[in-house]
């Protein structure tokens, strides 16, 4: 172990002493502004586009900017002749009639919200079926046929290990969840102490009509039981009858293996969606390489924000997203600018490149979901995915540090190819020696975040990606998100890494070699 990392750092400190910077490279990079980031980012998060809601008016003011910027650079529009990729949307717009325990109701957005697409649906029920964390040995051999569950939403504790307690799901819960709901329950309402705050934060949004993809929209109806996410103080509810409350059945449930417990509640959960198409576009700007303009590489970033705050009280109307991902989509025009001037200038890429300007990201990376099922290049021959959500702002763990306008989050680089994330490496190492923070660079992290923007959709597909990101903040997805707030001079340094990672791949002779797995 100690001589192959021994033997690993050498390499890498060989390389890194021995790389020389780029002259032409350099000249192109500089292109790539503060000032000219400000520009682009001032009319994209301005008010007058509403938030860029998908399928809003706000989102489709987006996408013409961005499509007559590609126009302007000199980008040919891929798309049958348009920079626009139709992405179809329908909207399913969810309506919670009724959700009481032993007669006391419970609001959506406030108390609970509910995870996926299900038919319409009328339960009630008069008794529940606590399931602990839901293993097979605390189910045994209990019924769960037509029942709602009551199911712990956090990993077990374990010895010597730190339990994730975050409500995103993991993937060992996503497989408990499928084993409940191989036992035909009628519902499962996962508890969870963190929904409280979420809902206090985001419950405006996650209750907004949920959009899907068309196409998948129409396969045959979800019939799996519901999940609800559900607070714990309805958890308790829930379990009072019983005399307990949820937090000691829990605390019992962690420390040794419990039966499921029947308790006698009276349950009715109504509801309905309604549904409707959506417009919605992707924004494709291409350029052809020379020698190798077969294989394309792809810089992505999503336009699309959260639209209006729909308090009707609050000051300000408008969630800007400037950081959301609106530092991403003006990298991708700088980036895009500086390849265009290098083209101009006779030193185009060898390889294509396609700059991808994603909708839905917001409402579960929907464009980036279509374009990978439905690509307009093969992903046979797409080498890379570099995508850009959030580079404009310092986030929560870097404030007050020494080098906190000096940073980025890099997340996923080896997952696929250890050739890539070297790659990535020696860019930052040789030109703007950023301090690349590999903190969420993990499947298992409990934020989630490789599974939480578009260059996912690509790693599912085997595409090797680097996915930039600043970390999270007070404004994230709120309406301080303002363009006052960007640094724009990091916001470029950023980009200009990003530019010197696309630059290396665009023009070396061969492709990152990929030997990994994508993580599910």
């Amino acid at each position: 172990m100690k001589k192959i990392t021994l033997w690993a750092f050498s390499t890498a400190f060989v390389l890194n002493a021995c790389a020389q910077q780029n002259p032409t490279a350099v000249k192109y990079a500089q292109l790539i502004s503060a000032d000219d980031a400000k520009k682009h980012l001032s009319i994209l998060a301005s008010d007058a586009f509403e938030g860029r809601e998908t399928g809003k008016p706000g989102a489709e003011k987006a996408a013409n900017y961005i499509a007559a910027e590609f126009k302007r650079l000199g980008l040919q529009a891929p798309v049958n002749g348009s920079y626009f990729l139709n992405v179809p949307l329908t909207e399913n717009a969810l309506k919670v009639t009724a959700f009481t325990v032993n007669g006391k109701t419970f609001e959506y957005g406030r108390d609970f919200f509910l995870n996926g697409a299900y038919p319409d649906n009328n339960i009630n029920v008069n008794d529940i079926v606590f399931v602990g964390y839901g293993t097979d040995t605390e189910i045994g051999n209990t019924d769960l046929t037509g029942k709602i569950l009551l199911w712990i939403n956090e990993d077990k504790p374990e010895a010597g290990a730190t339990p994730n307690t975050s409500y995103r799901l993991t993937a060992n819960r996503t497989k408990t969840i499928k084993y409940l709901q191989s036992k035909k329950p009628a519902a499962i309402l996962a508890a969870n102490p963190g929904i409280t705050a979420a809902l206090s934060r985001f419950g405006k949004s996650v209750t907004s009509p949920r959009l899907t993809i068309k196409d998948a929209a129409a396969k045959p109806a979800n019939t799996n039981a519901p999940l609800f996410n559900i607070t714990t103080t309805l958890a308790d509810e829930l379990v009072k009858p019983s005399g307990k409350t949820y937090d000691l059945l829990k605390t019992a449930s962690a420390a040794a293996v419990t039966p499921a417990l029947n308790v006698t509640s009276a349950v009715v959960i109504n509801y309905a969606t309604t549904r409707g198409d959506v417009k919605a576009v992707d924004v494709l700007g291409y350029m052809p390489g020379t020698d190798l303009k077969d294989e394309v590489l792809i810089f992505s970033a999503h336009y699309d924000h959260i639209g209006l705050n729909p308090d009707e009280k609050a000051k300000d109307k408008v969630n800007n997203g400037a950081d959301d991902d609106g530092s991403g989509t003006t990298g991708i025009l700088e980036i895009a600018r500086a390849f265009a001037q290098a083209k101009k200038d006779g030193h185009g890429p060898r390889r294509s490149i396609l700059f991808l300007g994603n909708v839905g990201e917001e409402k579960g990376l929907l464009g980036s979901e279509y374009y990978s099922e439905h690509p307009v290049f093969p992903l046979a021959n797409t080498i890379t995915d570099l995508n850009i959500d959030m580079i404009g702002r310092v986030g929560y763990e870097y404030i007050g540090k020494p080098d906190s306008a000096n940073y980025v989050y890099a997340i996923g680089s080896a997952m696929l190819s250890k050739e890539l994330h070297n790659v990535g490496e020696q860019a930052n190492n040789t030109y703007t020696k950023l301090h690349l923070d590999y903190k969420y660079d993990d499947p298992n992290d409990p934020n989630r975040f490789y599974y939480r923007s578009d260059h996912y959709n690509f790693a599912k597909h085997g595409v090797p990606i680097i996915f930039y990101f600043n970390g999270v903040h007070d404004d994230y997805h709120q309406p301080g998100d303002e363009v006052s707030k960007i640094n724009f001079p990091l916001l470029a340094k950023r980009a200009q890494l990003v530019f010197y990672t696309g630059w290396e791949l665009a023009n070396r002779d061969k492709r990152p070699l990929v030997d990994g797995k994508a993580s599910e």
